[in-house]
């Protein structure tokens, strides 16, 4: 695998390999992704065996700007228009009815698709130059931890020969994946939280969006009852409960909670659901390296601000 830099070279160099039909790890706001042509089924393709991922199990399609919007979609409803002019570029995602031209691998063979454009100046600056919609998963084993920086990238695939390169664009802003909603019904739904939230949809369209039940809608990204998941296994648990030592666990905690000593390992993440989004796939990974039997994860809160935390963490430990 290739570490490349954000220089405009190193990206000329990046968009050979996606023509080539080469897979490209690069970074987005959210997490890096493992980004494929999304024009050429047989490079989409690779993406799925390089991940071990379901077949019918969809992709996003990044895009380089909301004027293509139109290329890959057959309708556009004026809600889906709304929210794509408030937040892209950003970690927002759109189901929307797909047309003719996209490729059935890309949606798992259903007729919506998912796009955005994403936040992070590499990313924008690569799509812009290669001119066409990028496919890009986040760039780990199916179901498990998404990576936040290259250094996570290379320890997944440096040994499996299925990764073209890496683009080194630093550690990743928001550090969860996007928010996805599903534009085609007469109400947009919620299918994942991310951190653009309720609230902040709300004041686009006018009324509060609500969160599509597990089985409802269009398959999505990362909906799965089990994702997002350490090796080790991952038990959510309440404050109290880390009053006790555990020396066979490793605790990843509020920054307001003590650490009573006695545990394999012991990290701490800020009690702002910003900060914490950021750093929580990284802390998950160290301590998932620590050789502990179980990672202790202390219960976010229950409010609205916390709805993607809340959403990853559940599904890491189920």
């Amino acid at each position: 695998m290739i570490r490349l830099s954000a220089r405009d070279e190193d990206l000329d160099r990046a968009i050979e390999l996606l023509a080539r039909g080469e897979l490209v790890a690069l970074p987005t706001e959210t997490v890096y992704g493992l980004a494929a042509d999304a024009a050429n089924p047989e490079a989409v393709r690779r993406i799925f065996a390089a991940k071990e991922r379901p077949a019918d199990h969809p992709l996003i399609v990044h895009l380089p700007g909301i004027d293509v919007l139109n290329d890959w979609a057959s309708e556009v409803p004026d809600s889906a228009r709304k929210l794509a002019e408030a937040f892209w570029p950003g970690p927002l995602t759109l189901i929307v009815k797909k047309n003719d031209t996209v490729a059935d691998v890309v949606t798992g063979g259903q007729d919506t698709v998912g796009l955005r454009v994403p936040g992070h100046p590499v990313a924008l600056r690569l799509l812009q130059r290669f001119g066409k919609g990028i496919a890009a998963p986040s760039a780990n084993r199916f179901g498990r931890i998404s990576p936040t920086t290259a250094e996570h990238v290379i320890s997944e695939f440096e040994h499996r020969d299925t990764v073209a390169a890496v683009i080194d664009g630093g550690p990743c802003a928001v550090g969860v994946e996007s928010t996805i909603v599903d534009c085609t019904g007469p109400v947009v739904r919620i299918l994942r939280p991310g951190m653009i939230g309720v609230e902040r949809l709300a004041m686009v369209l006018g009324y509060r969006p609500e969160r599509a039940g597990e089985q409802e809608g269009p398959r999505a990204s990362g909906r799965l009852a089990s994702h997002y998941a350490p090796t080790t296994r991952l038990v959510l648990v309440d404050r109290e409960k880390l009053r006790h030592s555990d020396p066979q666990a490793a605790v990843l905690a509020l920054a307001s909670t003590p650490d009573p000593g006695g545990f394999r390992a012991w990290q701490a993440l800020p009690g702002d659901p910003v900060a914490y989004a950021r750093e929580l796939y990284a802390a998950l990974r160290e301590l998932d390296q620590c050789g502990a039997e179980r990672i202790l994860v202390q219960r976010p809160p229950s409010t609205a601000a916390w709805a993607a935390v809340r959403d990853r963490l559940e599904r890491a430990a189920a």
